[in-house]
């Protein structure tokens, strides 16, 4: 069975920056899209960001759009999130999330565990 392991999360003051990453455990990321979702205590949780399996084709939040990029490195099977010009706002779990086809459709085969983002004022 294939696991989403994420890492990267910390503690970050505003106007720092975060990378993350989202690797495969027993299986690959080959063929599929991926994603990003983040969820903050109480409230629902809301997309990110999403990367198609060869990487042409991205898509962004309005709220994270320009500061936020996603890649992929498909030769390592790893998903990145490079998140600069952090806000408070951003203070949330951060879930990587593949999909169930090539290109991003928002239907989500499987979810990573999740990995903490803390921003301070």
């Amino acid at each position: 069975q294939v696991q989403l392991v994420e890492s990267g999360g910390g503690l970050v003051q505003a106007g720092g920056s975060l990378r993350l990453s989202c690797a495969a455990s027993g299986g690959t990321f080959s063929g599929y899209a991926m994603g990003w979702f983040r969820q903050a205590p109480g409230k629902e949780r809301e997309f990110v960001a999403a990367i198609s399996w060869t990487g042409s084709s991205t898509n962004y939040a309005d709220s994270v759009k320009g500061r936020f990029t996603i890649s992929r490195d498909n030769a390592k099977n790893t998903v990145f999130l490079q998140m600069n010009s952090l806000k408070p706002g951003d203070t949330a779990v951060y879930y990587c999330a593949r999909s169930w086809y090539s290109y991003w459709n928002s239907n989500v085969r499987d979810w990573g565990q999740g990995t903490q983002v803390t921003v301070s004022s």
